[in-house]
């Protein structure tokens, strides 16, 4: 294994176009050395976090360092522009949506504009630019206050301009027509070579974006779709094409951390992508599952490619230093390395600093406000063998807490879904246990309602079911349960029979009975593909699960009890 924190890679000789040279033919002008630096998944964190590397004196062991953060991201891409002006900066999805308070209050307006400075080209569009609809995403690129969230928008600045960048998308259409609604590519013109960037968000979107933010919208084949376009890129005079990927997975191998090159156990659904794309496309950034990676992929001409990826959050930044010969169009050599954004070595860029600053200025005193002391320093949402959390539990609970009475519901039993808890209570253990109002948002920064549906017992069990249904390579649906209600489920059972039982209060659940169940908006309209929710029946709207979760905090002193309400054999 190849391993080097500062630069990893290998050459790859691919051809981007069919009218590529023979070998005797002479090169009449020399190559050019385009860098493309990107970075997947940032939900704007535009303040560092934490981020466990290998301990660079003991690969067997690990250390916690803070990484990414604006400040530091703009640092990195100035210094590598000093060394090759020929750079493109890129985003390859899931740039906002998700985010904490710094930016998450200001409709992620801050995060935007700090892309745009810092000279993003394009974006591909990930399944959290579609957080708040197509509407709002369409403002983002356009500018203007006209949001559907006007307490939010236009806070940062009076007149928000919009994304200086150009999200695209090959893959995602208007159901009715057939159009697509953004850009399938963009051609960027650097130091005399014309390099295309097509995209792709995953085709799973609308099992994993509230069904109102797409709705409308019919999400296509990854590969399919850029394969499509390869034509109209080459016939534009493309000399290099990069394809942008929000869909991603996951190495086997320990060992193959994000800075080791070339790594051979890469699997999840990229893997089968990047297989089928054109020969043309250099290499594949991608993104979605919050891995870092460095890898080679075969395409259908049996050659490999560099399929890569940067964690999340701006921990890492995918890089790419492709050689170009612009007179026949081809790619000559790619190398792809990991570039750790360490907050505590990388060069500050100042005008982040400015930034940065601003949008603390609006949002500290929000954010700063204390809302409860907790019984402990920490509540993780580290789940154990059978899926269960401890801050899983408690929002379960204060969900429930907020639907109990009939006049809210009369809820007996709530669910909440893993993939929306984002951040442990507090990010760092607290010794004052106290919680902030920016702590709790950082857990729960979508905004979502309470709903309070009915279900049958069968209808609890099927749900029950959907957690294994095709879950995204390395991330458990497992549901966290409010107290009072449990189940255990056998993980050598077939799919549709793992559940083996379930009980409310000690009394087995009767699957012809009616049950008063509460779950966030995302789930009640059948997000994460938990379809049987969106069954459900005498709907009644609630709180923000913000305000429930934060009520339930200040209610008493809270403290975790044990994770005994899922069970898992074998």
């Amino acid at each position: 294994m190849k391993r080097n924190l500062i630069l990893v890679g290998a050459a790859l000789t691919l051809s981007a176009c069919t009218t590529a040279p023979q070998p005797s033919q002479p090169v009449s002008a020399d190559p050019v050395n385009v860098t493309v630096v990107g970075v997947n998944d940032f939900h704007g964190n535009l303040l560092p976090t934490s981020f466990t590397i290998p301990d660079p004196n003991d690969r067997t062991k690990t250390q916690r360092i803070q990484a990414g953060g604006i400040e530091a991201i703009g640092g990195i891409l100035g210094e590598i522009r000093k060394t090759n002006p020929n750079t493109v900066f890129v985003g390859v999805g899931d740039m906002t949506g998700a985010s904490p308070l710094i930016s998450g209050l200001l409709r992620d307006e801050p995060t935007i504009k700090a892309l745009t400075e810092l000279g993003m080209k394009v974006n591909v569009l990930g399944n959290h630019e579609f957080d708040y609809g197509l509407a709002e995403l369409q403002r983002f690129q356009k500018g203007g206050c006209a949001s559907n969230d006007p307490s939010r928008a236009c806070k940062f600045e009076n007149a928000f301009a919009g994304a200086g960048f150009t999200y695209i998308a090959a893959n995602v259409v208007d159901e009715k027509t057939g159009a697509r609604v953004f850009p399938a590519y963009k051609l960027v013109k650097v130091g005399g070579a014309n390099v295309a960037f097509v995209g792709a968000v995953l085709k799973d979107t609308p099992s994993v974006v509230t069904p109102s933010g797409v709705a409308g919208l019919r999400f296509e084949d990854e590969a399919a779709a850029i394969n499509r376009v390869i034509p109209a890129l080459k016939f534009a005079g493309a000399d290099a094409i990069v394809a942008l990927v929000h869909q991603g997975g996951q190495v086997s191998d320990s060992s193959e951390t994000f800075d080791v090159a070339d790594c051979k156990t890469l699997s999840g659904p990229i893997v089968d992508i990047a297989k089928a794309l054109d020969p043309a496309v250099s290499a594949v950034m991608t993104g979605h599952t919050h891995r870092g990676y460095n890898c080679r992929v075969p395409g259908p001409d049996g050659r490999e490619r560099i399929v890569i990826q940067g964690d999340a959050l701006g921990h890492l930044l995918q890089r790419l230093d492709l050689k170009i010969d612009t007179v026949n169009n081809r790619v000559l050599e790619v190398s792809g390395q990991n570039v750790l954004v360490n907050a505590a070595t990388a060069p500050k860029d100042p005008a982040m600093t400015a930034l940065v600053q601003k949008a603390k200025d609006i949002t500290d005193p929000i954010a700063k406000q204390t809302v409860a002391t907790l019984g402990t320093e920490q509540i993780t949402l580290a789940q154990n063998a059978a899926g269960e959390s401890a801050l899983g539990d408690v929002i379960a609970d204060a969900q429930l807490a907020a639907t109990r009475a009939p006049e809210k519901g009369g809820a007996v039993i709530a669910f909440m879904n893993p993939g929306g808890i984002r951040a442990d209570l507090p990010a760092t253990p607290n010794p004052s246990r106290t919680v902030s109002y920016g702590d709790i948002f950082a857990v729960q920064p979508f905004g979502n309602t309470l709903t309070v549906i009915t279900l049958t017992g069968a209808q609890i069990k099927a749900v029950l079911e959907q957690q294994f249904d095709n879950p995204s390579p390395g991330r458990n649906r497992i549901l966290q349960v409010s107290q009072g209600f449990a189940y255990t489920w056998d993980n050598s059972k077939p799919k549709g029979s793992k559940v083996v039982s379930m009980t409310l209060n000690g009394q087995p659940i009767d699957p012809a009975a009616n049950y008063r169940v509460t779950v966030n908006s995302f789930l009640a309209d059948g997000g994460d593909n938990f379809t049987v929710f969106a069954q459900g029946t005498n709907r009644t709207g609630g709180d923000l699960d913000l305000d429930a979760f934060q009520n339930y905090l200040k209610a008493s002193t809270v403290t975790p009890g044990p994770l005994n309400r899922i069970t898992r054999l074998n």
